[in-house]
């Protein structure tokens, strides 16, 4: 058998297994793809929804009504709770660890219910980072080289034996794609959607520009340029704003460590520490202040 041959069989087996789980969302106002990864249960990115309900679009044209069981907007990942009568789910081993650089994939797509398609690529990457709809960043991301139209974000890129290695979500430069891995830590993150448990994790309740934006402003009102990010907004009744931090406060250390960007904020936070000590400049005077995050809920 001929290499063109062997890839033409390696298509459409895995059009033929995997490609009745894949399922388009959405109805004329958007397009996007998710996959059944169990009975009754279907995985998407969330920038795909919109409220608690999403038509869901199976191989053959059967819509169902879907109920929105949980989103993650970090990790750009929502939960579906739909009828899927007899689909055979997607085969997926959370365990089985990242894929080598060079693996072959398959990227599948059904944008909006409007058809199967099916990509091949390569494995260009497994550990790239990118931000989430919030600004987390994501790491781990599988980026590689199989091509999809819009509306594929949410459906499945599997191996060549049709195993689940994650969710396409974002299209790069170059048209490389990152995937988000279907690891233990997805699993786990679905689970608890589906139980309807929120995710947790602790947020101060601030908007904030980033360094460069502080400076260029502290700069514009006279006051001496210094590297950290600028506190836009305080949300009401937030752990930041119980402690006192003020829109125009800019935060130049977290525990200590230096703040020269977002991630470090995040990093110090997704330990699930009980407390942080912010470092501030106000003006041009320095304080620092403790905010506690026990029992704050995610804003």
């Amino acid at each position: 058998m001929t290499a063109l041959a062997e890839l033409e069989t390696t298509i459409q087996t895995a059009a033929e297994k995997v490609g009745p789980a894949v399922v388009g969302l959405g109805r004329g106002w958007g397009l996007g793809t998710g996959v059944v990864v169990a009975a009754g249960r279907v995985l998407t990115n969330a920038h795909n929804l919109r409220g608690d309900e999403a038509t869901v679009t199976f191989a053959g044209g059967r819509r169902e009504t879907g109920r929105v069981a949980g989103v993650d907007l970090d990790v750009d990942l929502a939960a579906i709770e739909v009828d899927t009568g007899d689909v055979e789910p997607v085969a997926w081993d959370p365990e089985a660890g990242p894929p080598a650089l060079g693996t072959a994939v398959l990227a599948l797509a059904n944008p909006g219910g409007r058809g199967l398609r099916v990509t091949t690529g390569f494995v260009s990457s497994a550990e790239r980072r990118f931000r989430g709809p919030r600004g987390r960043r994501i790491a781990g991301a599988i980026e590689h080289t199989a091509p999809l139209p819009r509306g594929s974000s949410g459906g499945p890129l599997v191996d060549s034996e049709g195993r689940l290695l994650g969710l396409n979500t974002i299209r790069q430069e170059g048209g490389l794609i990152l995937a988000i891995p279907a690891d233990a830590g997805l699993a786990r993150r679905a689970d608890a959607l589906w139980r309807g448990e929120p995710a947790q994790r602790a947020r101060l309740g601030v908007a904030i520009a980033p360094p460069r934006v502080a400076r260029r402003l502290r700069k514009a009102v006279g006051l001496p340029e210094r590297d950290g990010l600028l506190v836009r907004a305080v949300e009401d009744d937030s752990p930041a704003g119980r402690a006192g931090v003020q829109p125009g406060d800019l935060v130049v250390a977290v525990d200590r460590r230096p703040v020269e960007g977002v991630d470090v904020l995040y990093e110090v936070l997704d330990a699930g520490p009980d407390q942080v000590r912010l470092t501030l400049v106000r003006g041009e005077q320095e304080r620092d202040v403790e905010v506690a995050l026990t029992g704050a809920e995610a804003a």
